[in-house]
C-alpha cells in the first residue's frame, strides 16, 4: 500500500473536528447527494435482506413524494449499479479503511466507489463532482458530519490510485466477480466451460425486450412503428423486439394499449413450448405478474386458470390482463395443494413456473446474489418437486406439463427432470429448450443450449439472441 493510502485509513482528522461544528446543510432532491444518500439507505436494506424493489419503494416513501419523484430514476440506478459492483466497491473500502466506518458512511461509500470505478471515458458522473457530493451527503447528517473528511480521502484516494486498486481486487474472487463465494463455486461447477462469461453477464444491466401482442399485430408491422417515433430495435424471436437504449414504459408505443409488453425473449419460451390450442383447457400455476398468462391468452382462445398464492401479487395479474384487454380466472392458491382450489377438472396444458433461486435474472434483479444463502438451493428444490408432483395429477391424459425455473444451477433444472421422469412413470419428457444459459448479445450459444421454434424458423439464432437464463423441461401423460 503507498504512504498516501495508509495516511487516510483514519476516521477523523482536525479538520473533521473543525467541520462538525459547522451546521449541515440540506440535501437539493434532484442532487447526486441526495440520490447517494437515498441509494445508501436501500443498499443498507438489501445488506439486511430485503429485497431491492421493496427497499427503494420503502426509500421513496421515507421522502416528501416532490423528492421522491425527482430523484427516483438517479436512485435507482445508483443501487442497481452498486449491487452489480459490492463485492469490489466492499475490498476497496476494506483496503482503504483502517477501522470499519458507521453503516451508512460505509454504504455511502461503496455507492460512490460504484460510480467511480469505470473509466473517465465510460463513467456516468466526473469524478470530482461523485467526490463532493458524497461529502456533501455524508456532511447533510449532522451525526455523521466527521466523516466528511473521511469520505474524501478515501474517494480521491481511489481516484489517484484507481488502476492500482482495481487491479489487486482481482485477485480476491468475490471482488473480482462481484457475487458470494459459494455462488461463483456453484457456477463454475454447474458450468465449468462458461462460468466466467456467465457471472460476467450477470454484472450488465439486462436489454429492454418487448414481446408482440400477435392479437394486436405482428413483429415487422411493430417494427415500422418504432422506425416511425424514431426508436431503434430489431427482432430476436418469434414475438420479441429488443429495443437498442431502455426507455419508461410510458414512452413505448402500445404498451398503455397491451400492443406490446416487457418480457425477456427466454420467458417468451414458456408460452412457445407448451402449444396451446383453441378450446384447451390451461393452468398457469405459479402465474403472478401474469406475463406468462398474458401471452398464452394471447396465442390461443383457451380457458385458462391463473393461481397464485399470494394474494397481493394475484392482483398484479388482473392489472396485466386489463391492459391487454384479456381476462383469465384468477384463483388464490398454492400449486403444491391442489385440494384447496381445483374443481377436479383435468387440464389440457399446465405451466408450472415454480418458485426458484433466479439465479438466471440476476442481470436484472442484482440483488438476489447477495439475498441467497447456499442452503436455499437445496430448499426451493424440494418446494419445487412439491409443486410439480402435486400438479402432474391434474394433467389430462395426452396433456402436458412444461416445467420452468428462471435458474442456472442444476438442482433446479436438469436434476429436477430427471427426478420427475423418474418418479412418474407415465410420465414421457419431450422435446424441449432444456438449460439455457445466460446471453449476451452478440455472444455464442453455450453448447447443449437450445432455441426455441419460433425462433429457429425466423432464422433469430446465434448472435441475434439476447436471453436471461432458464430451464425448460416438457412432459406428456401417457
Amino acid at each position: 500500500m503507498t504512504r498516501s493510502s495508509s495516511a487516510h485509513r483514519q476516521h477523523g482528522s482536525p479538520r473533521a473536528v473543525r467541520e462538525k461544528r459547522l451546521p449541515a446543510l440540506p440535501l437539493v432532491p434532484d442532487s447526486l447527494g441526495f440520490a447517494l444518500d437515498a441509494a445508501a439507505q436501500a443498499v443498507a436494506a438489501v445488506r439486511a435482506g430485503r429485497a431491492l424493489p421493496a427497499a427503494l419503494a420503502a426509500v421513496r416513501a421515507s421522502s416528501p413524494p416532490a423528492a421522491a419523484e425527482l430523484s427516483r430514476q438517479a436512485v435507482q440506478d445508483i443501487a442497481y449499479r452498486t449491487l452489480r459492483r459490492l463485492g469490489t466497491a466492499d475490498w476497496i473500502v476494506a483496503r482503504l479503511v483502517r477501522k470499519a466506518p458507521p453503516p451508512h458512511v460505509g454504504n455511502l461509500l461503496v455507492c460512490a466507489l460504484a460510480l467511480l470505478i469505470d473509466d473517465a471515458a465510460n463513467a456516468a458522473y466526473a469524478g470530482h463532482t461523485v467526490v463532493d457530493q458524497a461529502v456533501h451527503a455524508v456532511g447533510a447528517r449532522r451525526d455523521l458530519a466527521f466523516a466528511k473528511a473521511l469520505v474524501n480521502a478515501v474517494l480521491r484516494t481511489f481516484l489517484r490510485e484507481r488502476e492500482t486498486l482495481i487491479e489487486s481486487a482481482q485477485a480476491d474472487p468475490v471482488a473480482r466477480w462481484n457475487y458470494p463465494g459459494w455462488w461463483i463455486d456453484a457456477v463454475r461447477h454447474a458450468w465449468p466451460a462458461q462460468w466466467e462469461a456467465i457471472l460476467a453477464s450477470g454484472n450488465a444491466p439486462g436489454p429492454l425486450t418487448l414481446r408482440v401482442n400477435a392479437r394486436r399485430t405482428t413483429v415487422d408491422d411493430y417494427l415500422q412503428t418504432l422506425r416511425e417515433a424514431g426508436i431503434e430495435g430489431g427482432a430476436i424471436g418469434q414475438y420479441a423486439v429488443r429495443l437498442a437504449s431502455p426507455m419508461p414504459v410510458e414512452r413505448i408505443p402500445g404498451f398503455a394499449h397491451g400492443v406490446v409488453s416487457v418480457q425477456d425473449a427466454g420467458a417468451q419460451l414458456a408460452a412457445e413450448w407448451l402449444g396451446v390450442r383453441d378450446g384447451m383447457r390451461v393452468l398457469d400455476a405459479c402465474a403472478a405478474p401474469g406475463g406468462k398468462t398474458g401471452h398464452l391468452l394471447e396465442l390461443a382462445d383457451v380457458t385458462l386458470v391463473a393461481l397464485e398464492s399470494d394474494a397481493a401479487r394475484a392482483g398484479r395479474i388482473v392489472e396485466n390482463l386489463d391492459r391487454l384487454r384479456l381476462s383469465a380466472e384468477v384463483r388464490i392458491g398454492d400449486a403444491g395443494a391442489p385440494d384447496a382450489w381445483h374443481d377436479g377438472r383435468p387440464f389440457d396444458r399446465i405451466l408450472a413456473d415454480v418458485p426458484c433461486s433466479a439465479s438466471g435474472i440476476v442481470r436484472r434483479h442484482p440483488d438476489i446474489r447477495w439475498l441467497r444463502r447456499p442452503g436455499d438451493i437445496a430448499a426451493l428444490a424440494a418446494e419445487q418437486a412439491r409443486i410439480a408432483d402435486a400438479l402432474w395429477p391434474l394433467v389430462a391424459p395426452g396433456g402436458e406439463l412444461l416445467y420452468v425455473t428462471c435458474s442456472i444451477f442444476p438442482e433446479e433444472g436438469e436434476a429436477q427432470a430427471a427426478r420427475f421422469e423418474r418418479v412418474h412413470q407415465d410420465a414421457v419428457r419431450l422435446d424441449a429448450p432444456g438449460q439455457l444459459a445466460p446471453v449476451s448479445a452478440g455472444a455464442a450459444l453455450p453448447s447443449g443450449a437450445l432455441v426455441s421454434a419460433g425462433m429457429r424458423a425466423a432464422g433469430r439464432t446465434g448472435s441475434d439472441i439476447d436471453h436471461d437464463g432458464f430451464f425448460y423441461a416438457r412432459f406428456q401423460k401417457r
